[in-house]
């Protein structure tokens, strides 16, 4: 009878267990969305978040300082203004939440905390919808007016990155052009590129008061029964000039990950969607799961598929495991 020999399988322990891991996390990849409601004196938890809050824009500093002490520097900036209307003008305005909320931010902290903005409409329009409509559908020309004029707004308030997120075609040729023309070439963009219509998204939506009145965004999200679709789009948006492509959701969609990431120059964010979010805290108040633990194994699980940056809701907890250096497993 012949004898196979298999190779043996390495087995480490402790520190060179952690010496030799292919997968490295780091805080510096890490981005924390951040929830600006139009107002004062609100710090409000959010019910389909729990953990999570909406802030006005001179309380951040409370949520700023609590960050930078657990390690984590960069956000990312959505707004709920206190008005909407058909055309989302509450997303321009010199005065409007992210607007506030970004020269706060830069009075006080300066290059301390780096500002990304979310560049959508939905949150501002009375309909819900990413951009300027024409009946029921989307007239994509005319918003991509509209986000150009709001990325310059947001870029003048100072925003240290952009990050269109409606999915219209054109969008980030449009930005990079409005942006260039008012010297704001040094600003980066990071694509939403393969962000898909996903039912992960409803505790945002819910958050941001974002939904819908009527439809869904399925003609202009990409539809996730599609994995080729991804490349085109992310190869779109770089040739626009996009400085960094994103795949949202994450865990859903390792595969568009992994597959983006062997595809580009440019570095790959992930985003951690809220339904993910939600899904570990109510298991974990459930008793089912270890959340520490759970949430660093799919972070981890991000990384490993290629991802260079994650925006999580988690951003702090994984930013204290990793100072903490508790990455071994429960």
């Amino acid at each position: 009878m012949e004898i196979v020999k298999r190779p043996r399988r390495l087995r480490y322990s402790g520190t060179l267990r952690e010496a030799v891991r292919e997968t490295r996390l780091s805080a510096s990849s890490l981005v924390y969305p951040v929830f600006v409601k139009e107002g004062a004196g609100i710090k409000s938890g959010i019910a389909s978040m729990p953990g999570q809050y909406h802030w006005s824009p001179d309380r951040l500093p409370e949520l700023y300082d609590s960050l930078l002490e657990r390690g984590v520097n960069r956000i990312m900036m959505f707004g709920l203004p206190s008005k909407k209307d058909e055309e989302g003008s509450g997303a321009y305005r010199e005065d409007g939440v992210v607007q506030q909320a970004l020269r706060l931010t830069k009075r006080r902290y300066g290059g301390e905390v780096y500002c990304v903005t979310d560049l959508c409409m939905c949150e501002y329009t009375s309909h819900g919808h990413c951009g300027i409509l024409d009946g029921d559908d989307v007239d994509n020309d005319r918003t991509l007016e509209s986000l150009a004029v709001i990325a310059v707004s947001q870029a003048r308030a100072g925003a240290d990155m952009i990050a269109p997120s409606d999915m219209m075609d054109g969008r980030i040729r449009a930005v990079r052009l409005a942006l260039d023309a008012q010297g704001f070439e040094r600003i980066p963009i990071m694509a939403y590129s393969a962000k898909y219509a996903s039912a992960f998204y409803g505790p945002f939506r819910s958050a941001a008061d974002s939904a819908p009145a009527f439809g869904d965004r399925k003609s202009y999200q990409m539809d996730y029964h599609n994995r080729k679709e991804a490349r085109k789009e992310v190869l779109a948006d770089i040739e626009e000039g996009a400085d960094i492509v994103m795949v949202k959701p994450a865990l859903a969609y390792l595969d568009i990950i992994q597959t983006v990431a062997g595809l580009v120059e440019v570095p790959v964010a992930a985003y951690s969607v809220s339904g993910e979010y939600s899904m570990i805290k109510s298991a974990a108040a459930a008793g089912l799961i270890d959340e520490a633990a759970l949430v660093y194994e799919t972070a981890v699980s991000v990384f490993r598929a290629g991802a260079d940056i994650l925006i999580s809701y988690f951003a702090p907890e994984l930013s204290v495991r990793l100072r903490d250096g508790l990455n071994a497993e429960r």
